[in-house]
């Protein structure tokens, strides 16, 4: 049984960069070239196939209306890890990220040149451990000597950490396999993985023919929350800030969409994940939403100058990965402090 290794070195995920954006952005290379090579009118946005207020905004086009001089190219990812590896190369404006691979992102001597600006939900039911009810396991505990998969450096990996410890399991106990939900998949198929922790939609198919053990809405209620949260590139806060004013502002129309027009959400997300309308209201109802004025309030992420507990809760995120020796060395609350950008947060509400 091997422990995990230790995440990959930021000079190793820079060499990787190249490659990994390049397949990611597929078809959007011409507006990410251009906005590359200094153009101030582009914006590339990064993006999972997953519900959230991502989708509605990219659905209704409510960036491209509220900008209409820019450029919008949407990219989409499959994990957070591939999002920092995207930053790392400059290929990317703004984007979706967990918690987690966040607090990796600002740790370290050369943290990633970007900024928390958005909360887009809370993990709730929608990201969560099944074991292959073929294993018999009915507990976390009962993982000891099972191969679990999960994709390391994200927001899944990190609470599988938490439900491990919590169990009285150490990293070492289990063996960790690092996929992607896609290849997940097809390992639990062959049967070549006994449990996964992992996000929707891969988590439903797995749900079919296997039993939950914990979701990330039983560890953050227990002190461990994860979220998609949204950064923003350095470069873009220097060059272009009024385009960060409109996204948050296209993202708080969106959250608040959600709860004001339920069924147009619902379409919007099956349009853009090619999902049945009850499948998309079956996804959406695992996930957390937040309303805007919670984003800003004391609780999550705060607003102009003043960060709200998101800040604690990043924190102990990157000082938990450093306990379980993914991380060299946990950020202080002082280096996460400088990853989150509040400038103009409290003008959403206006």
């Amino acid at each position: 049984m091997s422990r995990v290794p230790q995440g990959p070195s930021r000079r190793l995920l820079l060499a990787g960069a190249l490659a990994a954006v390049s397949a990611a952005a597929t078809g959007c290379s011409a507006d990410s070239q251009a906005s590359a090579s200094g153009g101030s009118k582009q914006l590339r946005i990064g993006y999972f196939a997953f519900p959230s207020g991502d989708l509605i905004v990219k659905n209704r086009k409510l960036l491209e209306k509220a900008l209409p001089d820019h450029r919008i190219s949407w990219i989409k990812f499959d994990s957070g890890a591939s999002v920092n590896q995207a930053f790392i190369g400059k290929s990317l404006d703004i984007a979706a990220l967990g918690s987690s691979p966040f607090a990796r992102g600002v740790s370290g001597g050369s943290p990633i040149p970007y900024k928390v600006a958005w909360i887009l939900d809370v993990a709730g039911e929608n990201e969560a451990l099944i074991a292959r009810k073929a294993t018999g396991v009915s507990d976390v505990a009962g993982l000891k000597g099972r191969k679990v998969a999960t994709p390391f450096a994200s927001t899944s990996h990190y609470s599988l950490l938490a439900a491990l410890e919590t169990a009285g399991l150490k990293p070492s106990d289990v063996e960790l396999i690092d996929l992607q939900p896609q290849p997940i998949l097809a390992a639990w198929q062959r049967g070549d993985i006994d449990a996964a922790y992992v996000w929707l939609p891969t988590l439903d198919e797995l749900r079919t023919t296997g039993t939950q053990l914990t979701s990330s809405k039983e560890i953050g209620a227990a002190g461990k929350p994860t979220l998609d949260l949204a950064v923003v590139s350095d470069d873009l806060i220097a060059r272009d800030p009024q385009a960060i004013v409109a996204w948050r502002k296209a993202e708080a129309e969106a959250l608040r969409l959600i709860r004001s027009d339920p069924d147009g959400t619902v379409k919007a997300v099956s349009a853009e994940l090619g999902i049945s309308a009850a499948d998309a209201e079956a996804q959406l109802a695992q996930g957390v939403f937040l309303t805007p004025e919670q984003v800003l309030s004391p609780d999550w992420l705060g607003t102009d100058g003043t960060p709200g507990k998101l800040l604690t809760y990043v924190t102990d995120t990157g000082r938990f990965l450093a306990d379980q020796k993914q991380i060299d060395a946990a950020p202080s609350e002082a280096d996460v402090r400088k990853a989150f950008y509040l400038k103009g947060l409290s003008d959403v509400l206006k």
